[in-house]
């Protein structure tokens, strides 16, 4: 069913708009490598002002050889642009295109059409997980993560086998497959996913640690963190890209109470995820920041060796496994200022100032994707990722 509607659009969408009802879209960057995925982002402001009466439903994105391409409309505008409280606020228009290697620029239109767009396939999606003691999972169509909410951070009662866990340590789930696996995952059960039958599997440990890119304060000697978070709100829900928020309450860091949210943006074809933590405190100061890995990511009976990589504004790991497949974690921070450890966790240090948002980047690969064989692949990946962060897309709109 869902493939005859989207082949129904398609039909409706070769249709020809009025060059009134059709705007231009550039973008250009300065990174002479491949940037597959790139996530294009335009304010909705900007497609109702070339394009009045435009509808989040009845669009067409092309690219300039005519191929429709998915799309998403957030709905995530200040609460000023919808004083009645209705919803239809439109924040971006966003979609994603491959750039080749030599391809520095490209052109894309969007059109006004008269039939409506069907859903398109979700590859980004995150969600709270009440039925497994208030984890939060996102997962986009190659990797998948979980953390840990109040549930699994409360005392099991007299007599109980509950699963106690106080952590804000951030998980990974290694999955083959393009599909979301979260809900197919939670519902086979812990003694399932944590075994590859065929979708890949949580083969990643994190205990009391930082995990894969949990955050602390470090006093140079000792790493405060917070307890599991505490509230959770999703901003928007693919099907190109996942926003949400998690709120961590105030805990004591060497004498200062401090509060953490945040913000996850999680887009269809990547490895990384974006990351804005905002520290809070009872008066503004700067905080010495640590986002951490693991030092035994991975579980005994693989006999892991890991292997921990330092670069420029970078941390690094590679694990090598017995059977399982080898995998490799990352910590993207522009503006890092070292690196540290502790008994548990390998980190890398930051300045932030509290109340303003710190942007940083976590990812994470499997050797079995195909894509890396050794360490040396995944610090190519990384080392290429760091250089395409710093080099952002420009987006320029227009009327053709």
């Amino acid at each position: 069913m869902k493939r005859a509607l989207l082949a129904a659009w398609l039909a409706l969408a070769t249709l020809t708009a009025d060059a009134a009802e059709r705007m231009l879209v550039t973008v250009r960057h300065d990174l002479k490598a491949a940037r597959p995925a790139e996530t294009i982002t335009v304010p909705w402001s900007e497609v109702a002002r070339r394009l009045p009466g435009a509808l989040m439903h009845q669009l067409a994105v092309r690219d300039a050889q005519g191929n429709v391409l998915p799309y998403q409309v957030t709905n995530v505008a200040p609460q000023a642009r919808d004083p009645k409280g209705e919803g239809i606020a439109y924040g971006e228009l966003i979609f994603q295109h491959d750039f080749a290697a030599d391809e520095q620029s490209a052109r894309f239109t969007v059109e006004k059409t008269t039939g409506v767009a069907p859903p398109f396939p979700v590859k980004a999606f995150a969600r709270y997980v009440p039925e497994r003691l208030d984890d939060f999972a996102w997962e986009n169509d190659r990797i998948g993560h979980r953390t840990y909410g109040p549930a699994l951070a409360e005392p099991a009662p007299p007599g109980s086998d509950k699963e106690v866990l106080v952590t804000s340590g951030l998980d990974i789930w290694f999955k083959r497959p393009s599909y979301l696996v979260i809900d197919r995952w939670y519902n086979k059960g812990h003694d399932h996913y944590h075994k590859d039958e065929g979708e890949g599997l949580d083969m990643y440990a994190v205990g009391r640690t930082r995990g894969a890119g949990g955050t602390g304060i470090w006093n140079g000697k000792r790493l405060f963190t917070s307890r599991n978070y505490s509230a959770w709100r999703i901003v928007t829900n693919g099907p190109v890209r996942t926003v949400f928020e998690l709120t961590y309450e105030a805990w004591d860091a060497d004498g200062v109470p401090v509060s953490e949210v945040k913000r996850f943006t999680v887009d269809a074809g990547h490895l990384f995820d974006t990351v804005e933590s905002i520290f809070n405190t009872p008066s503004p100061q700067t905080l010495p920041v640590a986002l951490g890995l693991n030092k035994k990511p991975a579980y005994a009976e693989q006999t892991p060796i890991v292997a921990t990589y330092r670069a420029p504004d970078t941390l690094m790991q590679w694990v090598r496994q017995r059977s399982a497949g080898d995998f490799g974690t990352a910590i993207v921070i522009p503006g890092a200022e070292g690196y540290a450890a502790d008994p548990d966790n390998e980190l890398i240090l930051v300045k932030a100032r509290s109340g303003q948002p710190l942007r940083y980047h976590l990812g994470a690969a499997v050797s079995w994707s195909g894509e890396f064989p050794d360490a040396q692949a995944w610090l190519a990946y990384v080392e290429a990722y760091r250089k395409r962060i710093a080099a952002p897309v420009r987006v320029d709109v227009g009327m053709e």
